[in-house]
């Protein structure tokens, strides 16, 4: 197979990303740009999805009917099979079973064998496998507070920072391959204030009515924007981006806020995803615009006059 060079790692073999996530419709949510952008250059990217979104709540009002609540597990499934196809990437299940949102005071526990309820280190067994057998160069997942505090993201973290460890450990599990370090490891940075802010103002500056005013009222202290290190410019797939959003129809309102913001109004007040990098073993330079910056070949210099004979 010819590997275009924008897909190249510095030892010629094709550049890997795998993404962790929680549920189906989280790869559409959270950094799909940057998904469909790689892609499009050749990299080879792959989404595990640790649960299959079994407990998911039916969020779009035209799918709110028995039929879907009663099939959901498959409903998931056909949705994340639709997704995967519009984004380009493959897809792996870990198989474990949704936790569920607990709501209440005090909160209920959380529904015996959920993914949430696990021991992170074996848990991580699954996705250890993953991760030797695929050798990416590249890993993103969630911060220590899940991006939110769904349990499911906050295990997904926990699972994600073990098998890391677990993976490249030559004393661990000889029977799930040969051990892999990955080279560079990101946490998902989507949910910042600063970007709901800017597509705010956006809104405000074309005259049309923002969807954030309240959202932005309630925001809390934690803000996340100092954490980013890595911006992906990516507009151009905002709309293959929504696309695949769009796929997982019981999870999301066409009609809702999601896509109340222009596209044009996104790729002016806010082009690209942003990320962090928690490691890299290899030298790069903050602010990156490249998840796989330090990892591609070095671009060929200019000779050196000083160096050249004329014969």
């Amino acid at each position: 197979m010819s590997i275009p060079l924008s897909a190249q790692a510095a030892d010629g073999e094709q550049l890997r990303l795998l993404h962790v996530h929680a549920h189906p419709d989280d790869e559409s949510s959270k950094g799909a740009a940057t998904t469909a952008k790689y892609v499009a250059e050749g990299v080879r990217v792959v989404v595990a999805t640790c649960t299959g979104g079994e407990r998911g709540s039916v969020l779009n009002p035209k799918m709110d009917r028995p039929d879907v609540w009663a099939n959901m597990p498959a409903v998931r499934n056909a949705e994340m099979t639709k997704a995967r196809e519009i984004l380009g990437v493959e897809q792996i299940p870990l198989g474990f079973i949704d936790s569920g949102l607990p709501e209440g005071d005090p909160l209920p526990p959380l529904p015996e064998g959920s993914f949430a309820t696990y021991d992170p280190a074996v848990a991580a067994v699954p996705l250890v496998k993953v991760i030797r057998d695929l050798r990416p160069h590249v890993l993103t997942t969630y911060d220590e507070n899940g991006g939110y505090p769904h349990p499911d993201h906050i295990q997904c973290h926990r699972v994600s920072m073990s098998a890391l460890a677990l993976a490249a450990d030559p004393r661990y599990r000889t029977d799930l391959g040969p051990i892999w370090s990955v080279p560079k490891v990101y946490y998902q940075m989507g949910f910042h204030r600063l970007r709901y802010a800017a597509l705010d103002a956006a809104m405000h500056e074309m005259g049309m009515d923002s969807p954030y005013a309240e959202r932005l009222a309630q925001w809390d202290d934690r803000n996340y924007e100092h954490r980013i290190t890595t911006r992906i410019a990516c507009a151009e797939y905002f709309e293959v981006r929504d696309e695949a959003l769009r796929a997982h129809a019981s999870q999301i309102d066409p009609d809702g806020m999601w896509f109340s913001v222009p596209l044009e109004v996104q790729a002016k007040a806010w082009p690209t995803e942003d990320w962090q990098l928690v490691y890299s073993a290899f030298p790069t330079v903050i602010p990156e615009d490249d998840l796989f910056a330090g990892l591609r070949p070095a671009a060929p210099s200019e000779p050196d006059p000083s160096d050249l004979w004329v014969i």
